[in-house]
């Protein structure tokens, strides 16, 4: 019978660090993290969570970092957590030099794990000092006819380090850029030409963007271009002779495009005028005619003198 009671004692004493075990404990989500590449002179925050996960209240009293390049941002010490509570703990990463960098932030508390330790890391990038240059900053190419292609020359060039453009968009279907491969990669103080060509589809004034996106300091870089589509222009050829000694009753029109013939007829019935014109040709080509009379009896004469004439362009 007296037994019992010391066998009840030793259960007690040994059931007691079981419960010490749990009764403080301070946890770090996540246990690190790496910042990436982060330009240097910037900062970049990451939020950790910070918890009890114990069964009593515990005190974070201090912390530190072994690095300068790492900087908490309002978390004020003595903090208390109650059990399952939890708060947040920002952390900025500045880069002072080119490079990855690797520390550790510290906590003290009260808990069963008094020093918890978070290891972080980030790599210090130079600032973007690249510049794309264009030339001229904008292209206007004036009145252009319908359906014609108008081309003028684009210069891009780069300042103050290497550029990449990786993409070179423009808004209106009447503009195109051509002679630039993509991705394409213009060393400090070189250039190179594109081409940009406007082919209006309609009459009146047509308005666009170039978008060039590069890895440069400059990027987006825009490029306004700007063209009026004018109609296209109808020509006519008149032609006018000496009418005929003899009685005749109308006149036929022969066309060709070479000096000297073979013609052919243009004129569906007799003219009975001595004028003609020609609303059939072409703008650019070169012609030549000849006329004949024809008398009473459908009797037709030989071929007149022979006239060059050279339509405009366009």
């Amino acid at each position: 019978m007296k037994s019992l009671p010391r066998m009840a004692l030793a259960l007690l004493v040994s059931a007691w660090p079981l419960s010490h075990a749990v009764a403080q404990q301070l946890q770090c989500s996540p246990s690190s993290h790496d910042y990436g590449q982060v330009q240097i002179g910037t900062s970049t925050q990451y939020v950790f969570q910070l918890s009890n996960t114990g069964s009593r209240a515990l005190s974070i009293s201090s912390k530190g970092k072994s690095s300068a390049e790492f900087r908490f941002s309002k978390f004020n010490l003595p903090i208390t957590l109650q059990p399952g509570q939890s708060t947040r703990m920002a952390v900025n990463f500045v880069p002072s030099a080119s490079g990855t960098i690797t520390g550790t932030l510290t906590l003290h508390s009260n808990a069963k794990n008094p020093t918890l330790s978070v290891g972080v890391s980030g790599t210090g990038v130079a600032a973007k000092t690249a510049t794309l240059g264009v030339s001229p900053t904008s292209l206007n190419f004036g009145n252009v006819t319908v359906g014609s292609p108008s081309s003028l020359p684009l210069t891009l060039s780069a300042s103050n380090g290497t550029v990449t453009i990786s993409s070179a968009q423009v808004n209106s279907s009447e503009f195109t850029i051509s002679g630039l491969g993509l991705p394409k990669t213009i060393a400090t103080g070189q250039s190179v030409t594109a081409t940009i060509t406007f082919t209006p589809n309609a009459s009146g004034t047509a308005t666009a963007n170039l978008t060039l996106i590069s890895d440069a300091v400059n990027s987006p870089t825009t490029v306004p271009l700007t063209g009026v589509g004018v109609a296209v222009k109808a020509h006519s050829a008149d032609l006018t002779w000496t009418a005929s000694q003899d009685v005749v009753i109308g006149y036929n029109i022969y066309r060709g495009s070479t000096k000297g013939g073979p013609y052919t007829k243009i004129n569906t019935v007799l003219d009975a005028t001595t004028s003609y014109t020609d609303n059939t040709v072409s703008a650019g080509a070169t012609y030549y005619y000849v006329a004949t009379s024809v008398d009473s009896n459908n009797v037709e004469s030989a071929y007149s003198n022979e006239v060059r004439v050279v339509i405009p362009a366009p």
